[in-house]
C-alpha cells in the first residue's frame, strides 16, 4: 500500500492509510539465541506444570539461574500461545466479532470414530526458531487424522489441516476446538458449517475438554521433539511427520487396551471411550 517512490510524501501516506508512520521504518528482528533458550525451557516447564503463570514461571526460571522478568515471560507465553490452565475469568480469547460456540461434549458418550474430532495448536521449538503445529484428532481413537506446520499463527493453516482430514475420512458429526481466533474465525468455521459439522468450543478455562490433544502434545515433545534439534521447517515436518506414522501405528496406548490408534480407529470396540 505504501509506495516509496511516490510523490506523495511517507508520512502522507501513512496519515491517509491510518497507520503509524513509525511503522514504515519497522524492521522485524530474529527472535535473539537467548529467547529461543527461554522460550524452549519454559515450553517443558509448561508441560510439567500447566497451572503455571507468568510469576510462577518466572520463579521456576530465576531458580534455574535464567535472569528475566514476570513481563518478558509474559511477552514470550503470547508468542507461544500458552498460558496456565486453570479457571479463570477469560481464556483463549477469540477475536472481536467471532462467534463462540457452545461446548456440546459435556455428559455426551464417544463410542465410535469420526464422531467426535478435536483440534489444537501448540509451540514446535527448533535449534534456531519456531513453528506452530496443528493437529486434527479423532477423540474416540486418539488416532491423528491430518496435521500442519505454519511460521504464523493464522487461520490458514488449520483450514488445510481440517479439509485434508474431511476429503480422506469424511466428516465428523462434531468438531472440538478451544476458543483461539483461528478457530473462532469465520473462514474456519465456514469450512465445518459447510460441511455440516456441528462446532463445540471449550467452556474458559476449562483445559480438560480438549485433555486428549494436550496428551497428544505431551508425546510428541518428550518422545520426538525435545529429542531433536530441528534445523530447518523441512527438518521439523519430515521427523514430525515420521513420529506420527509411529504414534499412529506402532505406539500402543493403555486408553485403547494396548491397542494403537489405527486399530481403535478402522476396527473399533464399542464403548471404548467417552467424553
Amino acid at each position: 500500500m505504501i509506495d516509496r517512490c511516490h510523490a506523495l510524501p511517507l508520512a502522507r501516506q501513512a496519515a491517509e492509510l491510518g497507520i503509524s508512520r513509525g511503522s514504515l521504518y519497522y524492521q522485524p528482528q530474529a527472535v535473539s539465541a537467548a529467547d529461543l533458550a527461554l522460550m524452549r525451557r519454559m515450553d517443558e516447564l509448561h508441560l510439567e506444570f500447566p497451572f503455571a503463570g507468568s510469576r510462577m514461571l518466572r520463579d521456576l526460571l530465576v531458580a534455574e539461574n535464567f535472569t528475566v522478568g514476570r513481563l518478558h515471560v509474559s511477552t514470550l507465553m503470547k508468542r507461544m500461545d500458552i498460558e496456565a490452565l486453570y479457571r479463570k475469568p477469560s481464556t483463549s480469547k477469540p477475536a472481536p466479532g467471532h462467534q463462540v460456540y457452545p461446548y456440546l461434549l459435556r455428559k455426551l458418550p464417544i463410542t465410535r470414530p469420526n464422531q467426535v474430532w478435536a483440534m489444537d495448536i501448540t509451540y514446535i521449538p527448533m535449534a534456531r526458531g519456531f513453528v506452530y503445529l496443528a493437529a486434527v484428532v479423532d477423540w474416540f481413537s486418539r488416532r491423528v487424522l491430518a496435521w500442519r506446520l505454519s511460521i504464523t499463527l493464522e487461520a490458514a493453516f488449520c483450514i488445510e489441516a481440517v479439509e485434508e482430514a474431511v476429503a480422506r475420512y469424511g466428516c465428523p458429526e462434531i468438531l472440538n476446538t478451544d476458543q483461539g481466533s483461528q478457530f473462532t474465525s469465520h473462514d474456519f468455521t465456514s469450512v465445518l458449517l459447510k460441511n455440516e459439522i456441528a462446532i463445540s468450543m471449550d467452556g474458559k478455562g476449562a483445559w480438560r475438554d480438549n485433555v486428549f490433544v494436550e496428551r497428544l502434545w505431551r508425546s510428541i515433545k518428550y518422545e520426538e521433539v525435545y529429542l531433536r534439534a530441528y534445523d530447518t521447517v523441512a527438518e521439523a515436518r519430515a521427523s514430525i511427520g515420521r513420529y506420527l506414522t509411529f504414534y499412529n501405528g506402532r505406539r500402543p496406548h493403555s486408553s485403547l487396551d494396548r491397542r494403537t490408534p489405527d486399530q481403535a480407529y478402522f476396527n473399533p470396540l464399542p464403548q471404548l471411550a467417552a467424553a
